[in-house]
């Protein structure tokens, strides 16, 4: 359920609401450049809005928003700390 919600919102803000073609789990979003930088705080914004999580700046830094896998981990990992 969460990477769904994760997934709908890349491709409606980042893709124009366009399925692409080879969108996994694995694709790299903002080190290939389809997130740039005002992209990745619209995504900080969206996951701590929507999942009741704080997003820190160390998880931005690591590639923890680099792919859809990466920030559906970090969604469940904040969840499971309480949001922190």
């Amino acid at each position: 359920m969460t990477s769904q919600i994760i997934r709908e919102f890349v491709v409606r803000e980042f893709f124009a609401g366009r399925e692409p073609p080879l969108l996994r789990s694995d694709t790299k979003l903002v080190s290939t450049g389809v997130v740039d930088s005002v992209g990745t705080m619209r995504l900080v914004l969206f996951l701590e809005e929507r999942f009741g999580i704080l997003i820190q700046p160390e998880d931005i830094s690591t590639g923890s928003l680099d792919t859809l896998g990466a920030m559906t981990a970090l969604v469940e990992r904040r969840q499971r700390q309480g949001g922190a």
